[in-house]
């Protein structure tokens, strides 16, 4: 939940994302177990931490964790639901640690993270030698069904297409770009997750959650009739007769700082 850019406003609202969208976390607490496995007494620097769940579970391993996120409305949620973890906003673009952490975590955040060059770099600079970066992230092709729908509802509506507010690498251009930060590649995994999208109105709360910051050129009445559009055109791919489901494509990679 770090853009690189944040808009004008901080479009993330912490409690909408822990109501509504807490398979963000809990389908990934094996990231940290299986792929990060935190040892006591580690130092180890949470990208992106949102609401800081995984934080916490990192926390209780016994390793001394920082969680850092752009979103100063995240990090108040995280600090008022976990006061015993230390959170900090800070924008993955302008990091100043240096070889301050054993490892890095990062959950579902380094794809709002463009450009990702400089990302690496500052994770890269952080770590100290032999250090560790843990992560996950959208991969090509994720929520592809999501997208296409916002974007014919864009057409219908007659409205142009923002920016793109994601960068989603292939498996490749994630190795290519950690190897040119400097890191050995350990393991790398692309799989498919589809996410079903909690109650009858998923697909918009997902939007209002997740694609804030893509519509932010719109205006209000623009954005609430390309939702009702999207939700529309959305309905034949996504909704299966009970739920939505979103078609999550996602890069786990576990790489060393040499």
């Amino acid at each position: 939940m770090n853009p690189s850019e944040q808009p004008p406003t901080d479009h993330w609202q912490a409690a909408h994302y822990r109501d509504r969208h807490a398979f963000v976390y809990e389908s990934n607490r094996d990231l940290v177990t299986g792929w990060l496995a935190p040892q006591p007494g580690e130092r180890i620097l949470d990208l992106g931490c949102g609401t800081g769940e995984l934080t916490v579970q990192i926390a209780g391993s016994g390793a001394v964790v920082t969680g850092v996120d752009a979103s100063p409305d995240m990090i108040a949620g995280a600090r008022a639901q976990h006061p015993g973890v230390t959170f900090e906003v800070e924008n993955a673009h302008h990091l100043a640690f240096l070889a301050e952490f054993d490892a890095v975590f990062s959950n579902a955040a380094l794809h709002w993270m463009n450009p990702l060059p400089p990302v690496f770099a500052n994770i890269h600079a952080a770590l100290r030698p032999g250090g560790r970066l843990a992560l996950e992230m959208g991969g090509a092709g994720n929520v592809a069904g999501v997208r296409d729908s916002v974007e014919q509802a864009l057409n219908d509506l007659g409205l142009p297409t923002p920016p793109s507010v994601w960068v989603f690498p292939t498996p490749g251009e994630l190795a290519t770009l950690l190897e040119a930060a400097g890191f050995r590649v350990e393991r790398l995994h692309r799989f498919d997750r589809p996410s079903v999208l909690s109650g009858a109105d998923g697909f918009r709360a997902w939007l209002e959650g997740f694609a804030g910051g893509w519509l932010a050129p719109l205006g209000d009445g623009e954005r609430q009739a390309v939702l009702t559009r999207a939700e529309e055109r959305a309905r034949p791919r996504l909704w299966n007769g009970q739920d939505w489901v979103a078609d999550y494509v996602r890069l786990r990679a576990l790489a060393v700082r040499p």
